[in-house]
């Protein structure tokens, strides 16, 4: 008998994401530097806030998230009625594409952009296509030309993961007033509290109606493990990811995770600072070595190497260090490995092993 159940058409072509590796065998205690985490952990006053829910796991979350809205209102001068919250900003980014894309449609983004918005567009039946950036860089000109009808969404992570790279406020301003009437921009701002005073384009989504800017608590407050982040736009987009959105798809402990978070603005200040101090002594200590990256506004570096064959060679040297970066030929960057900076010590010991592998010790 012929199965007859079968899923919508596009889904099947989705290539399930794949996180960073967490693990060698083999090796114990290695260093994991392939997720983008912060290594210094989540603030003191947040795990606090955590231990505390866990004596109202029984209870229902709040379904409208007002108190930590209110605290992303005041911490980042946003109005609060128009921020939505989410399990992680990829939910954010999937309500969009379930909201405006579908069969027919397109969702435009760069070459070397966050994978779930492809994954986001085909799961909603759209089309993703993808844009070349001009050296690792987003490249407005390029966006703007892949633009028509159909085009209904255009993603831009703004610094951009995995090349660390950014672009002015001035370009995604120019950006969003060349796109079709009909089309939404979308700042991925998962990278933008690294920015010394960057406000991850809140300002462009205050002065426009077809902006709209996600966030996320997995980077620089770290909280990966809870799963939450937030977006922020006009009140007609996010009246519509409103009605979509499940009642109950934040849990409290993460809510009140978040809000203890984003009010220890002094701890994300130290974090910030030190990420900054460590990426340096990365990218330098890499460049010495003849392993360049682009000045990057986020917490990793995107080391480039001469070849596929010598960045895969030295990504396996790195785990038999214990050292565990990421791959990225999946975006396209087969001669590239993406590392995240760690505590200062992790990244020392790269720099050295890297070192190790050019001299020729990994043979």
């Amino acid at each position: 008998m012929t199965q007859a159940i079968a899923p919508q058409p596009g889904i099947m072509t989705i290539d399930p994401y794949v996180g960073g590796t967490s693990h060698v065998a083999g090796i114990e205690n290695a260093v994991k530097l392939s997720s983008n985490e912060n290594p210094l952990g989540p603030s003191d006053k947040a795990v606090e806030a955590f231990r505390r829910a866990a004596h109202q796991l029984h209870r229902y979350p709040s379904t409208d998230h007002a108190a930590l809205r209110a605290a992303l209102a005041q911490v980042h001068g946003v109005d609060a009625e128009r921020v939505i919250c989410g399990s992680g900003s990829d939910e954010i980014i999937a309500f969009l594409c379930q909201a405006y894309a579908g069969p027919g449609t397109e969702v435009v983004h760069t070459v070397h952009g966050f994978g779930m918005y492809s994954i986001s567009a085909k799961a909603a039946g759209a089309t993703p296509v993808e844009v070349l950036e001009a050296d690792r860089v987003t490249d407005i000109d390029a966006l703007l030309a892949a633009c028509n009808k159909k085009t209904r969404l255009v993603f831009i992570a703004n610094p951009n993961n995995p090349t660390g790279t950014m672009i002015s406020d001035a370009e995604i301003a120019r950006l969003a007033d060349g796109l079709p009437k009909q089309a939404l921009l979308v700042l991925d701002g998962a990278y933008a509290d690294y920015v010394e005073g960057y406000d991850g384009g809140a300002s462009l989504v205050d002065s426009r109606q077809n902006v709209v800017m996600t966030r996320t608590f997995s980077k620089l407050y770290g909280l990966g493990g809870l799963r939450i982040g937030w977006g922020y736009g006009p009140a007609h987009v996010i009246d519509v990811l409103n009605r979509i959105r499940g009642p109950f798809n934040v849990s409290q402990a993460a809510l009140d995770t978040a809000e203890a978070a984003v009010r220890d603005v002094a701890y994300a200040d130290h974090c910030r600072s030190e990420n900054a101090r460590c990426r340096t002594i990365l990218a330098e200590g890499l460049a010495a070595l003849g392993v360049p990256s682009d000045v990057s506004h986020a917490n990793f570096v995107l080391a480039r190497f001469g070849s596929a064959d010598e960045a895969n060679a030295c990504d396996a040297w790195l785990q038999s260090q214990g050292l565990i970066v990421r791959k990225v030929a999946g975006y396209k960057l087969p001669a590239a490995l993406r590392v995240t900076v760690g505590d200062e010590s992790a990244c020392r010991r790269v720099v050295h092993a890297v070192r190790q592998f050019k001299e020729g010790k990994s043979a």
